[in-house]
């Protein structure tokens, strides 16, 4: 996959692309990423990018002239063209498993007060990561890249890419490491038992809570299934040690705590 990042600020991406998951990503041919100096492409003799509003107003608007070239220079029909914009969807996880799978995407990154509005119509949508005001496109680009480069095959061990949150509108289940106990806080017995389909239905139950407690918008848009309802049930009535859960907790392994 190619990704393209249009952007008055190239430097800002040092960074982003040489460190961790993207670094290696690139290393191993996974994605490519180019990053296009907008600036390049003015035909101001000053090299300016943005001018003043017309019919008045604070601030700088980016100029349409720069843009359109930039774009129409850089990329082709097949490219897939995104602006960062407060106007467009609220990225989530379903857009960024669309978009890992297309051959080639431009992110393209806004600054100063906004762009000419004429801009939006060579671009084949627009995309936002929240309410609320950045300086410009280039932290929502990294955002939004980063989210498609770790779906790609071969960027991360695909093992890590399971049960994440937001997949099927849940968010994901709690996660331990050693020791056991810290300062009085235990890690759940039941993930010692060695028993993978309670452990599994155990996870389960804590997306549930966890989802209803902290986002729920997105528990509401899960569709449940049966199990979920009789999980959702144990965790409404206050059944903190179900049946299932006791039963695989005697015929399980030893704990190693």
């Amino acid at each position: 996959m190619k990704i393209k990042i249009l952007t008055l600020f190239p430097e800002m991406f040092d960074g982003f692309k040489n460190n961790s998951i993207i670094k290696r990503a690139i290393a191993k041919g996974v994605v490519e990423i180019e990053l296009i100096n907008i600036r390049d492409y003015t035909k101001d003799k000053n090299f300016r990018v943005d001018s003043a509003p017309i019919g008045g107003g604070a601030g700088l608007i980016m100029k349409l002239q720069p843009l359109v070239d930039c774009l129409n220079a850089t990329c082709t029909a097949s490219t897939h063209k995104i602006m960062l914009s407060p106007r467009g969807k609220t990225y989530n996880q379903k857009k960024a498993n669309e978009l890992k799978n297309l051959q080639e995407v431009a992110l393209i990154c806004g600054h100063y007060e906004g762009i000419d509005e004429r801009f939006n119509d060579y671009v084949d949508e627009l995309i936002s990561i929240g309410d609320y005001v950045l300086t410009g496109g280039e932290i929502a680009s990294m955002a939004i890249a980063d989210s498609i480069i770790r779906l790609l095959d071969g960027a991360i061990n695909n093992e890590s890419l399971v049960d994440e949150s937001f997949d099927d509108d849940l968010l994901e289940y709690p996660q331990y490491t050693e020791p056991y106990e810290f300062e009085g806080k235990k890690v759940p017995d039941i993930l010692y038992s060695g028993n993978h389909e309670a452990i599994k239905k155990y996870r389960r139950k804590e997306s549930l809570r966890l989802t209803k407690k902290y986002r729920p918008d997105l528990y509401e848009k899960h569709v449940k299934n049966k199990q979920d309802l009789k999980l959702i049930k144990e965790i409404e009535d206050g059944n903190e040690s179900p049946k299932w859960m006791t039963d695989a907790l005697e015929k399980g392994k030893k704990f190693t705590h």
